[in-house]
C-alpha cells in the first residue's frame, strides 16, 4: 500500500512543477505529516525530492529527475479509454485505475504537454441521463463490471416482472449506459445474446470461470440492431392521423424518427390545405394519446376509435376547464 503511495507521489510531482503538502495530500488521501514522511523515505532512496519552505513552498523534483515507472497495467489502459465518462467510471468502480492511469501518462507526457489531461476536461464532458430524470446507479453494477473485465460467467436472479424472478448463467460481453439506465449484453446458456436490465437483478455472483470471448462480437453494432428491433417492438397498435404541414417537424420528435419517416413516406399526397395522412405505429392508445396531444391542432386524430373518443374527452374537458 505505501509502495504504491509513494509511486504516485512521484508519478504527480513529475507531472507538475511544484505541489504542496495540502495538495499531495488530498490527492493521496493521506495526512500532511505522512507526506512528510513519504517525501523523507523518496529522498532516502535516492529520489531526489525537494522541500521548498515557507507559505509559497511545497515538494518537487529536481534535476530533471523522470522516473520510468509510467507503465500502464491492463485495468489502467481500459480505464484510459473510459476517462471522458467520470460518473461511469465511478458507478462502475474504475475511477482509482482512470486516475493512475491518466497520471502516468501525464508524468510520461512533456512538460509543455502535461496541461492536455485538464484542457481537454475543460472542453468536453458527456452527461448521459436525460433531463428531469434522477439518475439511480444499481447497486450491483460494480460486481457486473468486474465480471465484464474479467470474462467471468456471471449467475445472476433477474426479475423479468415483479412477480417472476429467473435463475440465469450469463457470459456478459458489455455494459451500455442509454439515458441514465444501465444495460448488460449477454450471452445466455442458450447461446443467444441477450440483453438485461441492470436494476432488474436482484442477486449477482461473479464465478472463477473465465468464459472464451466470441471475437465476431461487436457491442456497438448489437446495441444498434438490438436498440432498433426494441423500438419496433413495443409498437404494437396503429393511428391514423391528419398531420399538418407545421405539425410533421413535431410528429418526428415526439415518436420514432425512423417509422415516423417510413409512414410520411408511404403516405398519399398533401390536401389542399397541406395535411397528409399516415397509417403511424404507436406503443398503445394510452401511450399515442399523450404524445399526440403535445401538439395540440397541429394533428387530427381519426382512429382508431378508441384513441379519437380519448382524444375528444380531452378536448372537451379542456373546454369547460377554459371555457
Amino acid at each position: 500500500m505505501r509502495a504504491a503511495r509513494l509511486i504516485k507521489m512521484v508519478l504527480l510531482l513529475q507531472s507538475r512543477p511544484m505541489m504542496t503538502a495540502a495538495e499531495l495530500a488530498a490527492e493521496l488521501e493521506v495526512s500532511e505529516r505522512t507526506i512528510t514522511r513519504d517525501a523523507q523515505a523518496l529522498s532516502e532512496a535516492g529520489v531526489p525530492v525537494y522541500a521548498d519552505r515557507g507559505r509559497a513552498g511545497g515538494y518537487r523534483l529536481i534535476g530533471g529527475y523522470r522516473t520510468r515507472l509510467t507503465g500502464l497495467g491492463r485495468s489502467e489502459a481500459e480505464a484510459l479509454f473510459l476517462s471522458g465518462l467520470p460518473g461511469a467510471l465511478r458507478e462502475m468502480g474504475l475511477q482509482d485505475a482512470a486516475s493512475a492511469a491518466r497520471l502516468k501518462v501525464s508524468a510520461a507526457l512533456l512538460p509543455s504537454l502535461r496541461d492536455a489531461s485538464s484542457s481537454a476536461a475543460q472542453r468536453f464532458h458527456l452527461d448521459a441521463p436525460g433531463w428531469y430524470q434522477e439518475p439511480v446507479t444499481p447497486e450491483l453494477l460494480p460486481a457486473v463490471a468486474e465480471a465484464v473485465w474479467g470474462d467471468y460467467v456471471l449467475e445472476a436472479r433477474y426479475a423479468k416482472r415483479p412477480d417472476v424472478v429467473a435463475e440465469r448463467r450469463l457470459e456478459p460481453y458489455g455494459l451500455v449506459l442509454k439515458g441514465g439506465i444501465w444495460y448488460v449484453c449477454a450471452r445466455a446458456e442458450s447461446g443467444d445474446f441477450r440483453v438485461y436490465r441492470l436494476d432488474r437483478f436482484t442477486a449477482v455472483t461473479v464465478t472463477a470461470s473465465a468464459f472464451t470471448r466470441d471475437e465476431s462480437f461487436d457491442l456497438p453494432d448489437f446495441w444498434t440492431s438490438r436498440a432498433a428491433e426494441f423500438a419496433r417492438s413495443i409498437l404494437r397498435a396503429e393511428a391514423d392521423l391528419r398531420v399538418s404541414p407545421a405539425g410533421v417537424p413535431g410528429l418526428l420528435r415526439i415518436m420514432d424518427p425512423t417509422v415516423t419517416r417510413e409512414a410520411l413516406a408511404a403516405a398519399g399526397p398533401p390536401d389542399a390545405e397541406g395535411w397528409v395522412r399516415i397509417t403511424l405505429p404507436v406503443e398503445s392508445v394510452e401511450v399515442a394519446l399523450a404524445q399526440l396531444l403535445s401538439l395540440g391542432p397541429e394533428v387530427e386524430i381519426l382512429g382508431p376509435p378508441a384513441l379519437r373518443e380519448a382524444a375528444v374527452g380531452v378536448a372537451r374537458g379542456l373546454g369547460r376547464l377554459y371555457g
